[in-house]
C-alpha cells in the first residue's frame, strides 16, 4: 500500500486506502493509467519503510486456455449483481508459483483456524461487497465469481494496466480465492462471491494548512455512502472496506445504519498510523472512518507471532485483529505477491464474517460481532486493548459461538389453545397475609399465656392471706422519774 499521512487541523481531508495500496489515485483517470503503465515491473520488492505494500513474486504469464477450450470472453463492463455468475472456466494449468503460495499462506490460515471452519461451511451463497479498486476477475482463483458493480468513484480495472486493480484483486483473493486444487491461493471463504464496487477517491495535496472549504466526499453525499447502500440493496451480506478517512460524515453514518438495519455486516480497516509521529507523541492514533462508526467491525493487524503490527493504528475503534504482515495475495495477471497493512487483515475478517452469514443467514450484525470478539485468541491480559482489540479472530470458534447465539434466540412453537402449556391453573389464588392456621395458633398461645399469668397472680394473693398480717408488741417508754 502507498500510505499517505494526512495531517490537517483536527480532521481528515481525504480518503486513503487503509491497507496495502498498490496504486495511488492521481488527479485524472488518464494520468492514473499512464502512471500505472509506467510503473509495471516484473519483479518488485517490499520496502521496509512502508507498511502498506503489495510485492509481486516471479512474473507469470496470463493463464492461457487449452486448445480445446473456447477463447475467454473479455470481462464485461458491468453486470447486475442479481445475475448469476458465469460458469467457472479455469485454465488448463495453475499459474507458476501456485504450489509455493499455498505453503506460504499456511500460517495465515492456521492462525485464523479456517480449516476447522471449512468443515462447517466455505461461504457458499454469500456475496461480499468489496469497496476497493477494480478486480481482475480473470485470475484463476477468482474467475467466474466476481460481480462487477457500478463505478463509485475510481478508474476501473484495465487489463492493459493491471496495477490499476492491484489492491482490489489482492483483497478479493484473501476473501474468496478458490485455489487450484492442491495449489493456488485460498481465501477464507473460497465459495463466496465478490461484488466489486470500485472506489478510490483522489487525495488532497498535503500542504499542512487548514482544511479545504469542501471535503472530497462532499457535504451532501459520499461515494462510500452510495457504495454501502448499493451493496445493501443488491444482495451483499458482508461489506469489506479497506479504506478510510480522518473524519466522520453524516451520509456515511446514515448509510451504515441503513445497512445494519438490513442485516449487513460491515468490516473496515482501522488504518496504518500506529507508527506515525502523532501516535508516538500521544500514545494513540487518529480515528479512521468508516471503522470508527458504531456497528462497524474495526480490524487491526498482527504479525505471524500474533503481535500487533507496528504500523497498525491503535485507538478504541479496534475491535479484533487478523494477519496483516507479509500476507500472500494474488495480483492482476495471475501473479502472486505479499501484502502488508490493515487492509489485508480487514479482508480476512470479512471472509470469516462471510462464513458465519453462510451458515446463519439471519444472524444479526451485532451477533456476528459478538461471536468474533468473544472467541478471539491471543487476547490481551485485561481482555481488551486498543492495539489488537479483543484478540485475533478464530473462524471455527466464531462459527460455533454464532450457532449458540442463534439457538438462544430461536422462537419456541406454541400449539393453538395451549399458550400457557399443559396443566391446570389454581382455582383460587392464595390469600394475602399470614395463613389462618397460624393466626389461630398465635391467638391460642397468647390467650394461654394470659390465663397462666392471671392464675399465678391469684395463687400468690391467696397464699399471703392465710398467714395474716405480721404484728409486733411494743412496750411504752416512760419518760421522767418514777414514783415510789
Amino acid at each position: 500500500m502507498l500510505r499517505r499521512r494526512l495531517w490537517a487541523a483536527g480532521a481528515l481531508v481525504a480518503f486513503s486506502v487503509a491497507g496495502p495500496v498498490p496504486v495511488a489515485a492521481p488527479a485524472t483517470a488518464t494520468s492514473a493509467l499512464a502512471e500505472a503503465a509506467s510503473s509495471v515491473s516484473s519483479v518488485s520488492s517490499v520496502s521496509s519503510a512502508s507498511s502498506g505494500t503489495v510485492a509481486s513474486s516471479t512474473p507469470t504469464p496470463e493463464p492461457v486456455p487449452s486448445e480445446s477450450a473456447p477463447p475467454e470472453p473479455a470481462p464485461p463492463e458491468s453486470a447486475p449483481p442479481e445475475s448469476a455468475p458465469p460458469e467457472l472456466a479455469p485454465p488448463a494449468t495453475a499459474p507458476e508459483g501456485a504450489a509455493d503460495v499455498r505453503e506460504d499462506q499456511r500460517w495465515v490460515l492456521e492462525m485464523l483456524n479456517t480449516e476447522e471452519a471449512w468443515k462447517v461451511t466455505k461461504g457458499s451463497g454469500v456475496i461480499v461487497a468489496l469497496v476497493d479498486s477494480g478486480v481482475d476477475d480473470q485470475v484463476a482463483e477468482l474467475r467466474g465469481r466476481v460481480i462487477s458493480g457500478p463505478d463509485m468513484g475510481s478508474i476501473r480495472f484495465d487489463r492493459d494496466t493491471p496495477d490499476a486493480g492491484r489492491h482490489g484483486t489482492a483483497m478479493a483473493s484473501l476473501i474468496a480465492g478458490a485455489g487450484r486444487g492442491e495449489e493456488g491461493l485460498l481465501g477464507v471463504a473460497p465459495e463466496a462471491r465478490i461484488l466489486s464496487l470500485p472506489l478510490i477517491v483522489e487525495e488532497r495535496p498535503e500542504d499542512g494548512t487548514a482544511l479545504p472549504e469542501e471535503d472530497l466526499r462532499s457535504r451532501d453525499d459520499s461515494p462510500l455512502a452510495r457504495a454501502i447502500r448499493y451493496a445493501a440493496d443488491h444482495g451483499a451480506k458482508v461489506v469489506s472496506m479497506s479504506l478510510g478517512a480522518y473524519g466522520p460524515h453524516r451520509s456515511e453514518r446514515e448509510a451504515v445504519s441503513y445497512a445494519l438495519s438490513k442485516g449487513v455486516v460491515l468490516v473496515a480497516a482501522v488504518g496504518n498510523d500506529g507508527d506515525s509521529q502523532y501516535a508516538m507523541d500521544n500514545a494513540t492514533s487518529f480515528w479512521n472512518f468508516p471503522a470508527g462508526y458504531s456497528g462497524v467491525i474495526g480490524v487491526g493487524a498482527v504479525d505471524d507471532l500474533g503481535k500487533p503490527a507496528v504500523f497498525s493504528s491503535d485507538n478504541l475503534s479496534v475491535l479484533v485483529s487478523a494477519p496483516g504482515v507479509d500476507v500472500p495475495v494474488v495480483v492482476p495477471g495471475g501473479k502472486y505477491g505479499s501484502s502488508e497493512g490493515t487492509s489485508s487483515a480487514t479482508a480476512l475478517v470479512a471472509g470469516v464474517a462471510a462464513l458465519i452469514k453462510a451458515k446463519y443467514p439471519d444472524i444479526s450484525p451485532q451477533m456476528v460481532s459478538q461471536a468474533l470478539t468473544s472467541t478471539a485468541t491471543a487476547g490481551p491480559a485485561n481482555g481488551y486493548d486498543d492495539h489488537i482489540g479483543f484478540g485475533v479472530v478464530d473462524a471455527a470458534a466464531a462459527l460455533a459461538k454464532a450457532g449458540r447465539l442463534m439457538a438462544g434466540t430461536a422462537a419456541v412453537p406454541v400449539p393453538d389453545g395451549k399458550r400457557f402449556g399443559d396443566g391446570t391453573l389454581p382455582t383460587e389464588p392464595s390469600r394475602p397475609g399470614p395463613e389462618p392456621a397460624r393466626l389461630w395458633l398465635y391467638g391460642v398461645g397468647l390467650a394461654g399465656g394470659l390465663l397462666a399469668f392471671a392464675a399465678a397472680v391469684a395463687m400468690l394473693n391467696r397464699h399471703s392471706g392465710r398467714e395474716g398480717p405480721m404484728t409486733a408488741a411494743f412496750e411504752p417508754v416512760r419518760r421522767g422519774r418514777s414514783r415510789r
